[in-house]
């Protein structure tokens, strides 16, 4: 590989496009912001939800949240990670949620991949990998790492089971008291529904 095609490589994904639009929404924004910064630290509803960061998803407008309502922690696949965890607990320690939801939905992308595939890719390049279809392939060979093979990526196939996998590892963090509410749901995004989860045995 030559030196351009490395700097090329490795260059930051950096869009002035994208730095302008945000910072004109941001201009927008400020203008309407009212008295929003006289909004309490503790959320006011007194909830949390858990979901993923599928950019389809957006909890203000499924779940009718305003600014100050509910903490939102997302990440991809919406688990209950190590991290995830540590922030459902400081919600509720030092900021008072009493109901906790978590959240996946249909046709999302973790059910795509598993570790080993994910740990592949890495290790091939660091470039953003394809999806033909049946399989994610990296277009071509940069330097990659082998870092990936030692996270958790937490991928899974059935979103509803996901739930009650995450909904149970919760309920047996020695962290989280008996009182606090656990609510299951799958978004359907063909059509908005937040569907119900049963509760884990």
């Amino acid at each position: 590989m030559s030196k351009t095609q490395s700097q090329e490589a490795t260059a930051p994904l950096e869009s002035s496009t994208t730095v302008g639009e945000v910072l004109a929404a941001n201009q927008e924004y400020q203008q309407q912001f009212g008295d929003k910064g006289a909004l309490a630290m503790p959320p006011a509803r007194r909830f949390a939800i858990l979901t993923c960061m599928d950019a389809r998803l957006d909890p203000a407008q499924f779940a009718g949240l305003a600014e100050g309502d509910a903490h939102v922690i997302r990440n991809a696949g919406g688990r209950a990670s190590d991290d995830a965890i540590r922030s459902l607990v400081i919600s509720y320690k030092l900021l008072g949620t009493k109901e906790w939801f978590i959240i996946h939905h249909t046709d999302c992308g973790m059910v795509t991949f598993d570790g080993p595939t994910m740990a592949g890719l890495l290790s091939r390049s660091l470039q953003p990998a394809e999806h033909n279809g049946e399989h994610w392939h990296c277009p071509a060979d940069h330097s990659g790492t082998d870092e990936g093979h030692f996270v958790p990526w937490l991928t899974f196939d059935d979103p509803a089971q996901a739930v009650q996998d995450d909904i149970r590892r919760i309920r047996q963090s020695p962290m989280v008291p008996e009182e606090i509410a656990l609510h299951g749901y799958v978004y359907d995004c063909g059509s908005g529904a937040l569907i119900p989860v049963a509760a884990p045995e």
